[in-house]
């Protein structure tokens, strides 16, 4: 056997099996309800207006008042909420909420390279990616029940506004596709190995 022949015979086995229509159509949509996650996060907390109560509205950044002409008087001196340890529960929200969008730029940008650039780590890039997910999902989550439990007093279901439900649905979507991501990637793996075989 010459060595180019063996050497062909090694490319050969080590390359990749083509993946399943289905298997790249649910990889695809993991990676758009990801970025969709993302981008509902990002408004929420730039908006960070989360919670309309008792004539008040309490926010990440922000509180504010309804004033005599029913204008809103919004100061970023939170102290003025009255409610107990506001400056830490709300640095501790913003702060977990925001890292959480950080950390699934990462895990997006990692999905998307496992699938653009597929080698022989593209599997590894994919878990990692779905591990930096279900993170973004634990501090996303800390962020709303931190906020829950600090505005505990002023909770109303009809008081939540659009951007807080945008961060909950995300906190959602992050569980979700994180979940997903690492299990498609279980039950494909095996495949995969035995086709190797």
């Amino acid at each position: 056997m010459t060595a180019i022949s063996v050497q062909a015979q090694w490319l050969l086995a080590r390359r990749r099996p083509k993946r399943s229509f289905f298997e790249t159509f649910i990889r695809s949509l993991i990676i758009l309800c990801v970025a969709i996650a993302i981008v509902l996060s990002s408004i929420a907390v730039c908006d960070g207006h989360w919670l309309f109560a008792k004539g008040k509205l309490f926010g990440l950044w922000h509180f504010c008042t309804i004033g005599n002409n029913s204008a809103l008087k919004c100061v970023t001196n939170l102290t003025l909420a009255n409610v107990r340890g506001i400056n830490i529960g709300m640095t501790l929200a913003r702060s977990m909420v925001a890292f959480a969008v950080v950390v699934a730029i990462f895990g997006l940008e990692l999905l998307m390279v496992s699938q653009v650039c597929e080698d022989i780590n593209s599997r590894r890039k994919w878990s990692m990616g779905s591990v930096l997910i279900l993170f973004s999902f634990l501090l996303s989550s800390t962020g709303v029940l931190s906020f829950l439990i600090l505005l505990r007093d002023y909770i109303t279901f009809t008081g939540f506004t659009l951007t807080y439900w945008c961060e909950f649905i995300a906190a959602f979507l992050f569980f979700l596709n994180g979940i997903s991501g690492l299990h498609l990637n279980s039950i494909t793996f095996p495949w995969n190995r035995i086709r190797k075989n």
